[in-house]
């Protein structure tokens, strides 16, 4: 009886030492399971993905066609770039160095922001898009009569990247102005004094385009001579030119006929302004016979006509 009994106790002690082990064994496992890996050298655990960082934005602005550089980090392999709602292809360098070509943007402030393939953006910026500078590379005509009236004062700057809202500029002030085109630019010359005139184009403040000389002729000219009418004692002697003004001289033969501190001979040939077209010369002659006199045309700012030979009584 105490055999058995023995054996009983043997048994279960047996029993007792293997559901030790048994559990042992199962906590080992499960501490394998949760002891953290070990990293080899010259490697790293894998983490979260940062958002793209901007550190700099070169230049802060620009016009449509500028390249912009923008560099920070965690740009990631590929991103695009955005102004507003428009998606723009960039280049990404590293993940650290992003360029993009501003598109054919209106001028305004735009939120800039990276967006990288993974789906993940960064934080929004302003940016803003400055206008096209405007390019003049004519004025067609270049030179107008200073008497010249209604559309022989039109001129047309032409170039490139002119819109609506562009300015025209006459000596550095603003004048009215008519859009053609991105290409032309219309205008009148308003009442000026002769010689050379600047004009330029500008879509901002400080977006102009370089100027361009505009010149405007008061040099007296001379086209044509005629008989008009015959008197008894006198006839008209009609000049007709351009750029003729209201105090034009004209010199016969070297003697000064009218204009502000002329004489006429002997008070009766005149001088008779009729506008900046032509003049009419009132001459007495002394015989009706034809001789050859040679006449010029003085304005009363000094400058003359070229000399024209008249056969005439």
């Amino acid at each position: 009886m105490c055999h058995i009994q023995r054996l009983v106790k043997i048994q279960s002690q047996v029993t007792c030492l293997c559901l030790i082990l048994i559990c042992l064994i199962y906590n080992s496992h499960v501490l394998a399971a949760e002891r953290p890996k070990r990293v080899k050298p010259g490697t790293s655990p894998v983490t979260t993905t940062s958002t793209p960082t901007i550190l700099s934005i070169i230049p802060a602005q620009g016009e449509p066609g500028s390249k912009i550089t923008i560099f920070g980090s965690g740009f990631g392999e590929k991103a695009s770039a955005f102004l507003g709602s428009i998606e723009i292809p960039a280049k990404v360098t590293d993940g650290k160095q992003l360029e993009f070509t501003i598109p054919m943007l209106d001028a305004g402030l735009y939120a800039l922001y990276l967006k990288r393939d993974d789906g993940i953006t960064g934080r929004t910026y302003n940016f803003t898009v400055l206008p096209l500078r405007p390019e003049l590379s004519e004025l067609s005509p270049d030179h107008i009569s200073s008497c010249a009236q209604g559309r022989d004062r039109e001129i047309n700057a032409l170039g490139r990247n002119f819109s609506k809202n562009s300015l025209l500029f006459l000596d550095g002030a603003v004048i009215r102005s008519r859009f053609v085109s991105s290409e032309d630019i219309a205008f009148t010359i308003p009442q000026i004094v002769g010689g050379l005139h600047q004009v330029a184009v500008r879509n901002g403040p400080d977006n102009a385009s370089v100027t361009m000389g505009l010149t405007i002729e008061t040099r007296p000219e001379i086209s044509q001579v005629t008989i008009g009418n015959e008197y008894v004692n006198y006839y008209e002697l009609i000049i007709d030119g351009k750029n003729f003004d209201q105090n034009s001289s004209l010199y016969v033969d070297g003697q000064r006929i009218g204009g502000r501190g002329g004489q006429d001979v002997a008070e009766r040939e005149k001088l008779i302004y009729v506008d900046c077209t032509r003049l009419i010369y009132q001459r007495y002659p002394y015989s009706p016979v034809n001789k050859d006199f040679r006449i010029l045309v003085m304005n009363s700012g000094g400058e003359g006509s070229q000399v024209v030979n008249v056969t005439a009584p």
